[in-house]
């Protein structure tokens, strides 16, 4: 048995996920999408965004940190140095989610069996990258909109993707 590994991240209609820390949205519905599908799951992400999730971590999340640090301490979660090893540790999970950072995502994406992509309808210009979504290796499964309301000043659409073809994900 292995784990699914699914990609979870707000991106801009120009590809960034942020301009250097934090999100840069406030999007109530996405962020409780965000809430109710990590919910009990393990968790990679990058030390960046776990310290910028700190105080953020519900009960049943088990977050893996990819970092070169391996004697992090990591409450309730391990320090990580590869995807593989994250991977291998969450073997008996039914998903392992990628939160981020960016140079996550990208170690990360190859790996992947799902993407969850809250597509924000702003351009943001400069920032940190989420790795490009090949229309050849993943494919749209269902699309959910959000349009600009009291709540939200951009509107967005979560979208989930499947990869087209399977890449040797053990290598």
């Amino acid at each position: 048995m292995s784990a699914t590994l699914t990609l979870i991240a707000a991106v801009s209609a120009d590809g960034y996920i942020s301009r250097g820390s934090g999100v840069p949205w406030c999007l109530p519905a996405d962020r409780a999408h965000f809430r109710q599908y990590t919910r009990e799951k393990w968790l990679l992400l990058g030390r960046r965004t776990y310290e910028e999730m700190l105080g953020w971590f519900q009960p049943g999340h088990h977050p893996l940190v990819l970092t070169h640090e391996p004697k992090l301490i990591v409450p309730n979660g391990k320090a990580v140095s590869s995807v593989p090893e994250a991977l291998r540790l969450a073997e008996y999970q039914r998903e392992l989610v990628c939160c981020g950072g960016a140079e996550i995502y990208q170690a990360a994406i190859s790996h992947a069996h799902r993407l969850i992509i809250t597509e924000v309808h702003e351009i943001l210009g400069h920032g940190l990258a989420f790795p490009k979504i090949s229309k050849s290796e993943w494919e749209p499964v269902s699309r959910r909109s959000q349009a600009v309301d009291d709540d939200h000043a951009f509107s967005f659409e979560i979208v989930i993707y499947q990869r087209v073809q399977r890449l040797d994900l053990a290598a």
